[in-house]
């Protein structure tokens, strides 16, 4: 499975640390930036990743900024992506099993390793495609523009 990843200039840490456990998992991962900590947009990487994820080159993208927010705002921007802001495992696990959800946005200011729990629940949660779910995606994703 292939994971894209990217954080603006605050997580550049915290994406480092996250690439390296997703590799532990057996991930494949790919790094669409930032690598340094000067300033940048972070809608330019949530772009880049949502795009990726909406191509079908990527199975799963993981954004970082400060609060995770930003990002996910800016990636539900994208057709075809469904990204959640999760703070805990419950958001971690229910925005997989309701919404579906391909893109997960992360706070920076979170524990690194309350952030691998959270990752690894997301990831390894199977949506439920019972008829009701599937039904609200569908209302999500034909209102896309």
């Amino acid at each position: 499975m292939k994971i894209g990843i990217a954080t603006d200039h605050r997580g550049i840490e915290v994406k480092q640390n996250l690439t390296n456990y997703l590799k532990e998992l057996g991930y494949y991962v790919v790094d669409y930036g930032t690598d340094n900590t000067e300033s940048v947009d972070y809608p330019d990487y949530a772009f880049k990743v949502g795009e990726a994820v909406s191509n079908k080159e990527i199975d799963f993208g993981v954004l970082i900024c400060n609060t995770g927010i930003g990002m996910s705002i800016a990636a539900n921007k994208v057709k075809g992506v469904r990204c959640a802001r999760v703070l805990d495992e419950y958001d971690a696990k229910m925005t997989r099993i309701d919404n579906d959800a391909n893109v997960i946005a992360l706070s920076s200011r979170i524990d690194i390793e309350k952030l691998k729990i959270l990752l690894k629940v997301f990831l390894e949660t199977p949506h439920n495609s019972e008829e009701r779910h599937d039904r609200r995606i569908g209302k999500i994703t034909s209102y896309e523009r």
